[in-house]
């Protein structure tokens, strides 16, 4: 694997001519390992990594999976969007998508090891400053890994300057993950950061223990650990936000793609199989709007939610997704069905208080309150709540949602997704010899 800015630079270049908008590195700049080997540095890395995954990562991460999920339409005429609108094996090693979600992961966690790598030295003599850089680094790491496990079997989680990164699987790399952020924890329990930290670092509209807890609970229950799951859920302050903000300078990333290049359209009824939004959920009119459009046969609606202005504020998490890792995670190690009920019932019959105003306003579930069910009652609010934050393509899997068929393009719209993993970039398997086979689909 060449190191990140090389990922970067590539993707910059083929994603715009796509029309896609990406951070151009400049090439004159220190080298992310010099800068990080200052206190001033690791402060201005921390900053800069979490700004660059709340753009760049942000909009490959949520674009290309929200197309393959069915999220999301593809409806420009460039190549790149096209072969990730049809999915299936029409989805070649080559598309820029693919490689700019590959490339934008592995340059936050290159830029997050990094962080790791140097803070505890340059800052040995600053406990409560140190504790949350590093806490901070673990963060980014693990969101960086998140995302590459969401669309991806195998990926690096170190980088090689020989260009011969090893893969691993992505339930390793997961456990990783957890392991960082279990030790960040420990970390602020016994150092709380400085103020200097969460004035310059992390700012007002950040919580960090609470996003490393909900980062906690997503990965353990990916990983099928859900005891593990439960208990990080339930270490969340549920009234805390936490959001990207955006600005002119640096706008919000899925606006810029949907309202401004056109690049995407929303689906109607988030793209679910009929049946699965309920009429009057209030969560229709907070995400979609109108006018409408049809296109290839598709109703389209005009997105809005987070992406209505170029300075619309993104959620790092929402917070009802907590009440949901918490009822699935009851449902799965057997616990209380009617516990699990409460849980999603907190999601439904939400008619006020959200931090950031999803209320679905819904009556309490009524169906039947076996675990069969009560799953499928989860992941049909997961896929509402949580439209378009990166989570559908996951959780489609894990909900053993109608995998695609293979050898069928385009993949038919009846389908669900259109990938169940993605190929490996060329442009990784032109320069490591490491990496895997690609998947079937």
């Amino acid at each position: 694997m060449k190191k990140q800015l090389i990922y970067t630079m590539v993707s910059v270049a083929m994603l715009g001519a796509a029309s896609c908008s990406m951070d151009i590195a400049n090439p004159n700049a220190p080298k992310q390992e010099d800068v990080t080997t200052t206190r001033e540095g690791l402060i201005t890395s921390c900053i800069g990594t979490r700004q660059f995954y709340a753009t760049s990562g942000v909009q490959t991460l949520v674009t290309a999976t929200g197309t393959t999920t069915r999220e999301l339409k593809g409806i420009s005429t460039f190549t790149n969007v096209l072969e990730l609108e049809a999915g299936g094996t029409a989805l070649p090693t080559f598309n820029s998508n693919v490689l700019g979600l590959w490339a934008n992961m592995l340059r936050v966690m290159g830029d997050a090891n990094d962080i790791l790598a140097n803070a505890p030295a340059v800052l040995s003599e600053e406990a409560n400053l140190r504790s949350g850089i590093v806490a901070f680094g673990s963060l980014m790491k693990a969101m960086a890994i998140t995302g590459l496990a969401t669309a991806y079997e195998q990926f690096p989680i170190e980088t090689s300057k020989e260009n011969k990164a090893a893969f691993v699987t992505r339930t390793a790399a997961m456990e990783h993950a957890v392991d960082l952020l279990d030790k960040a924890v420990t970390e602020l329990a016994a150092n709380p950061p400085s103020s200097e930290f969460n004035s310059r670092v992390i700012g007002a509209d950040f919580v960090l223990i609470d996003v490393i807890n909900v980062y906690r609970a997503r990965l353990n229950l990916m990983l099928g650990k859900n005891p593990q799951a439960l208990a990080a859920a339930n270490a969340v302050n549920l009234n805390s936000k936490s959001e990207f903000k955006y600005s002119s300078q640096s706008p919000n990333p899925i606006q810029q793609q949907v309202q401004v290049s056109k690049n995407f359209r929303a689906r109607a009824d988030f793209g679910l199989p009929a049946g699965f939004v309920e009429a009057g959920d209030a969560r229709l009119d907070f995400y979609l709007t109108t006018p409408d459009a049809v296109v290839g046969g598709e109703t389209l609606k005009t997105l809005k939610g987070f992406a209505v202005e170029i300075g619309t504020s993104i959620p790092v998490y929402i917070p009802d997704e907590v009440h949901l890792i918490k009822a699935e995670a009851i449902i799965r190690s057997g616990g209380d069905l009617n516990t699990a009920k409460t849980e999603i019932d907190a999601v439904r019959t939400q008619a006020g208080g959200d931090p950031f105003g999803v209320n679905a306003k819904l009556p309490a579930y009524s169906g039947p309150v076996t675990t069969t069910a009560l799953l499928l009652e989860v992941y049909k609010q997961r896929s509402i709540e949580l439209y378009l934050q990166g989570l559908r393509l996951e959780d489609s899997r894990r909900f053993g949602r109608p995998a695609p068929p293979q050898n069928v393009n385009p993949v038919p719209v009846s389908n669900e997704r259109t990938r169940n993993w993605y190929p490996y970039p060329d442009q990784e398997r032109l320069n490591n010899p490491n990496t895997p086979a690609d998947p079937a689909i």
